[in-house]
């Protein structure tokens, strides 16, 4: 019998990626052939306690050399292990012939195998050691790191571009704010740098998902928006649970109704954020417009299908569109997902809540006093809300952006349900807001098809040129100041 296991997340869980062939034995799909991985390797810093780890990934193939000053492209990775994100940002593989430039995939500490006190089990042990995992330490890595090679490949003149997406888009745009000698601009798509307190309302996330949904199908949309009370008149029943658990094709009896709302939950958000033009094997494999199918198959089932019948049929199209699952079960996240609980518990804090006539969700209010006692319950923390826009900016970012920030790219779909807290118009001559209709989660950071729509492949050739142009200013303030 063939079983599938699922993540639960938390909600703020930014990204999940499926595993791939490992880059240091065979290319992937989502880069050419021809560039491989050349080398992979660690790097050392030094913290108060132990050597930390930083696992890296890089490719010269098509690096023209310190001598031409061939640029960087770095990709700050984020919450899971780096080659997945390697595999997944084809963009970046895609441009690197055009400008001559090195790539580099450095890992995020606590994260794939950047483990510091030498192992997974003492890095998680308590809340001491998880107090090395931050956004600002993991950006501290990827300086010394670009510092250390630079100096070791005599490249110090040559200059850094940095990229990310979702949570790494926010790596990169912080770094770029932070770390302005060390890069000459960044692309952060999918970056929600505002979805923090009292910055943008917390139901936007949730909004965004339904709306996906309700452009599609209104009555998708109501359908799933009744399912949430049919789901609690079952459960109340004496045997609610082991029905639920059938019509749902569990693997095993469902404990609460919490861990199937949370699976169906999980699955429309993940839904809204890869809704792509085309086909992907991404978190899951999925068909193009994949919403639009889901509420195909809500909508097309059977006259006398139940609601939960329907929505089963439609949650199916992204737990088991190849059809090769015979039951589902829920297990803990296989890439390390408690280190996205520990950060969304101690500086990542997202409000989230959801609206009672706009949502297609149960409604709620953001509810800080309870998330701050999970939050010690689970880690014996108490969450810092507010240091992430002290750290890095968030209130006022306008002002911010325009007089102490330059060269970056914020680039997002409206279709992805984190762009409504990202920047979504142009601030400077410099800072750029890139923003498409039809655009999900920083699918332009995916390697380029021939499905690829028109509005992509201009949003892509914009990127080009706006990086050739941090290039260009770059080489001109170099030979004026050197007489090259």
């Amino acid at each position: 019998m063939a079983t599938v296991s699922f993540l639960l997340p938390f909600i703020t869980a930014v990204l999940l990626l499926t595993p791939s062939s490992s880059l240091t034995s065979q290319p992937s799909d989502a880069f050419p052939s021809n560039t491989p991985m050349r080398f992979l390797g660690k790097h050392y810093t030094e913290s108060n306690l132990s050597a930390n780890n930083t696992r890296y990934l890089i490719n010269t193939e098509h690096w023209v050399g310190p001598s031409r000053f061939g640029p960087i492209f770095l990709y700050c990775g984020n919450e899971d292990d780096i080659e997945l994100f390697a595999v997944n940002t084809g963009f970046v593989w895609d441009i690197a012939p055009h400008f001559g430039a090195m790539i580099l995939f450095p890992e995020h500490r606590y994260y794939g195998e950047s483990m510091p006190f030498g192992s997974r089990g003492e890095a998680y042990r308590n809340a001491t050691t998880l107090s090395y995992l931050t956004a600002e330490q993991a950006l501290a890595d990827f300086a010394l790191l670009i510092t250390d090679l630079k100096k070791n490949l005599s490249a110090e003149g040559c200059p850094v571009v940095l990229f990310g997406g979702s949570y790494g888009g926010m790596l990169a745009a912080w770094m770029r704010l932070k770390y302005p000698h060390i890069a000459v601009g960044a692309l952060a798509s999918s970056a929600p740098i505002l979805q923090f307190e009292d910055i943008v309302p917390p139901e936007t996330f949730y909004n965004i998902v339904s709306n996906s949904f309700k452009r599609e199908s209104s009555s998708c949309f109501d359908t799933i928006k009744k399912s949430w009370n049919a789901l609690t008149s079952e459960v109340q029943k004496e045997d609610g649970l082991r029905q639920l658990s059938k019509t749902f094709r569990f693997c095993r009896e469902l404990k609460s109704v919490q861990d199937l709302t949370d699976w169906l939950d999980s699955a429309y958000s993940y839904l809204a954020m890869v809704n792509y033009p085309y086909p992907a094997n991404f978190i899951m494999p999925l068909p193009a417009h994949p919403v639009k199918e889901v509420c195909r198959k809500i909508d097309g089932s059977p006259p006398d299908s139940s609601i939960l019948e329907r929505i089963f049929n439609g949650v199916s199209v992204f737990y088991n569109y190849t059809g090769g699952v015979d039951c589902f079960q829920l297990d803990d996240d296989p890439h390390g997902i408690d280190g996205w609980d520990w950060q969304a518990c101690t500086e990542i804090v997202m409000p989230m809540g959801s609206d009672r006539n706009t949502s297609m969700f149960p409604a709620y209010d953001w509810d800080y006093s309870a998330f701050r006692e999970g939050c010690k319950r689970d880690f014996q923390v108490t969450p810092r809300p507010r240091w992430i826009t002290t750290e890095f900016g968030g209130h006022g970012i306008e002002h911010a952006l325009k007089f102490f920030g330059s060269n970056i790219i914020f680039s997002n779909g409206l279709l992805d349900p984190w762009s409504g807290g990202s920047v979504l118009k142009n601030i400077s001559e410099t800072i750029v807001a890139l923003v498409t209709e039809e655009g999900a989660h920083h699918i332009d950071l995916r390697a380029s098809t021939m499905e690829d729509p028109d509005w992509l492949v201009e949003q892509r050739a914009t990127e080009v040129k706006l990086i050739q142009g941090w290039l260009d200013n770059y080489m001109k303030n170099m030979k004026a100041a050197f007489n090259i």
